[in-house]
């Protein structure tokens, strides 16, 4: 029998692939407060690329201070935030495996307080507030929005040429700055950037166009939450605006390393049931068969067989978040692609640990069984 397609290999962007089995962006607020990863981070990471050829997608990653708006989050333009991420990437690249920036901006969903901590005013694309927080930020300047995207590009440049990054990912998902701009939910600007779907999709364009201009499109990839609720998001209709962007990325970017969605089975940091009628009306497949037959990469509520099932059918790879935590097998190492493709039992995290400030308490140090080599290994 031949072996199941999410354990073989597969091209991403300009870089091979063992398999097929991506971790997810997972924020874990284990920076400091100037937004630089320590050793910790370094050991995290290098724990998750232990399998060679693994692709790992980093936590969402501020392109500037103004695009923040939590502590503890890493950033990516400072020397010192440079220099740390590089000693991260160095240490994936020892391991044999690839690793992706994840480029994020939080628009109206910033913490003001934490915004105002750092001296940074709140603003985001229009100024409509987030459902159940008080104060309503200031609407961006057309200047301001150029402002961003040039953000973006240099963000991705400080990535792949300054720490040496494979590539990095947009984060146009979960209801932060980009689907803000995508969503009419969010988007009540009258200009350029507000009314049509055309309007609502340029800033996300002019994005990509700006990073591509100093990466390639080879290094880019695109991550966008159609059906999620997340910070008062999610439109009557998400298809049109989201198969417009998508066709455009194909004919405007057509050698970009993939497009990564998240399932409608999850909204922002939760599952949720799918009720009944939404199987055959709530789908990412709009998307795959425009994508297709670009990487795509599918994430949300995956267990072993649903992952096998999709990679198998659809082609997909297929992202994992909470289980890329906490699962180790007898090796010091969490080698979720080894467990998945030997069908050992999965280990849940704890949730209560998931967010600690500069601890390792759930981050790297998981019980291990009995030990037995520290070398890489590559999937049997």
């Amino acid at each position: 029998m031949s072996e199941p397609k999410l354990f073989q290999p597969i091209q991403v962007g300009d870089v091979t692939l063992a398999h097929r089995v991506v971790l997810a962006p997972l924020t874990r607020l284990r920076a400091n407060r100037e937004h630089v990863h320590g050793k910790l981070a370094v050991e995290y990471y290098t724990q998750r690329a232990s399998i060679p050829g693994t692709l790992l997608i980093s936590e969402a990653t501020f392109i500037t201070g103004q695009a923040g708006g939590f502590h503890h989050v890493p950033g990516i333009w400072s020397d010192a935030q440079i220099a740390a991420w590089k000693s991260i990437v160095d240490a994936v690249h020892a391991q044999g495996s690839f690793i992706y920036l994840q480029l994020w901006a939080l628009g109206r969903c910033a913490d003001v307080q934490a915004l105002a901590d750092e001296g940074y005013e709140y603003v985001a694309p229009a100024a409509l507030g987030v459902p159940g927080k008080e104060v309503v930020p200031r609407a961006l300047t057309l200047e301001e929005i150029n402002g961003y995207i040039a953000s973006y590009a240099k963000a991705a440049a400080n990535a792949v040429h300054g720490a040496g990054f494979d590539g990095v990912e947009v984060h146009g998902a979960n209801g932060y700055l980009i689907d803000q701009f995508i969503q009419d939910v969010s988007n009540n600007r009258v200009d350029e950037y507000g009314g049509s779907i055309e309007n609502r999709c340029r800033f996300a364009l002019e994005v990509i166009n700006a990073i591509s201009e100093v990466i390639g499109d080879e290094k880019i990839g695109l991550r966008l939450s159609p059906w999620g609720r997340t910070t008062g998001m999610r439109m009557e209709d998400p298809v049109p605006a989201f198969a417009y962007l998508a066709t455009e990325l194909v004919k405007q970017h057509p050698s970009m390393a993939y497009l990564h969605l998240v399932e409608p089975r999850v909204s922002g940091y939760t599952d949720r049931e799918v009720l009944a009628g939404e199987a055959s009306t709530q789908s990412n497949d709009f998307l795959r068969d425009i994508w297709r037959p670009r990487p795509f990469i599918s994430a949300g509520g995956y267990y072993r067989e649903l992952a096998l099932e999709n990679a198998e059918k659809k082609g997909d790879l297929i992202a994992f978040g909470r289980s890329y935590i906490g699962n180790l097998t007898n090796d010091p190492q969490p080698d979720l692609p080894l467990r998945l493709q030997k069908n050992i039992a999965l280990t849940k995290g704890n949730r209560e640990t998931y967010y600690t400030p500069e601890s390792a308490v759930g981050y790297t140090d998981y019980p291990f069984a009995e030990s037995q080599e520290d070398a890489p290994r590559p999937l049997l």
